[in-house]
C-alpha cells in the first residue's frame, strides 16, 4: 500500500538508514511532557531505538532516518514540522552533552588539583618521617595514598570524557540527518484511539 502522506527529504545513497515503524506518528513524543506536541521531548523508548540504530555505525558515518507511521494525529499538522521537531530534539541533546562534557572536564581539573595537592603533601610528609619500622610503614602508606589520590582525576581525563563526546557527536549527526516520514492514513485520529 503506498503512503497517502509523506515528507520526503532526499537520502544520499551513501547514508546508513535507520528505520522506525510506529502505529501513530505522535508516539514519537513523550506523552508526559506538558509542552505542545512539536515542542515535546522525544519518547525515551523511541529516542533509545534511534540512538541505538545510530550506534550500529561509526561516528562519522552519514545517517538518515525513515519513519513509517500507520496514522497521524490531528494535532500533528504536517510531517515537515515533525522532522524539524526531531532535529531540534537531537540538537538540544547535543548541547546538553556539550554542557555535560564541560562540567566533567571542570570537575576533572578540580579533582586533579586536589590529587596533586594530596600527592605533594604525602611526598613531603614521607620525607619528614624518621627511621624505624613504623616510620617506614607510614612512609610507604603516604606514598601509596598520594599516588592513589591521582587515580580518579586520571580516570576522568583518560577514559570518562570520550563517551560523553561520542554522544555529543552522535546527537549532532542525528540533528543534521535527512528524515523521511511516510504516513499510511492521513485522516486524523482522535485522542484515546489506538
Amino acid at each position: 500500500m503506498s503512503p497517502q502522506h509523506s515528507h520526503s527529504q532526499p537520502i544520499p545513497p551513501d547514508c546508513n538508514v535507520i528505520q522506525l515503524h510506529l502505529h501513530r506518528l505522535e508516539m514519537l513524543f513523550d506523552p508526559m511532557d506538558p509542552s505542545p506536541w512539536l515542542s515535546k521531548d522525544l519518547q525515551p523508548r523511541i529516542l533509545e531505538r534511534i540512538v541505538e540504530g545510530a550506534r550500529d555505525y561509526p561516528l562519522n558515518a552519514p545517517l538518515a532516518l525513515v519513519i513509517y507511521a500507520d496514522q497521524m494525529d490531528e494535532q500533528l499538522q504536517d510531517t515537515h514540522s515533525v522532522c524539524d521537531a526531531l532535529r531540534t530534539n537531537f540538537a538540544q541533546l547535543s548541547m546538553q552533552a556539550r554542557h555535560r562534557l564541560r562540567l566533567h572536564l571542570r570537575r576533572g581539573l578540580i579533582s586533579l588539583m586536589i590529587g596533586l595537592t594530596v600527592l605533594a603533601c604525602a611526598l613531603i610528609g614521607s620525607k619528614l618521617l624518621g627511621e624505624g619500622t613504623i616510620a617506614s610503614t607510614l612512609r610507604e602508606s603516604l606514598d601509596i595514598g598520594g599516588w592513589v589520590a591521582l587515580w580518579r582525576p586520571m580516570e576522568m581525563f583518560l577514559y570518562d570524557w570520550w563517551p560523553i563526546q561520542g554522544d555529543r557527536m552522535r546527537y549532532r549527526a542525528l540533528s543534521r540527518m535527512p528524515i523521511q516520514i511516510h504516513v499510511q492514513q492521513e485522516a486524523p485520529v482522535r485522542q484515546g484511539q489506538a
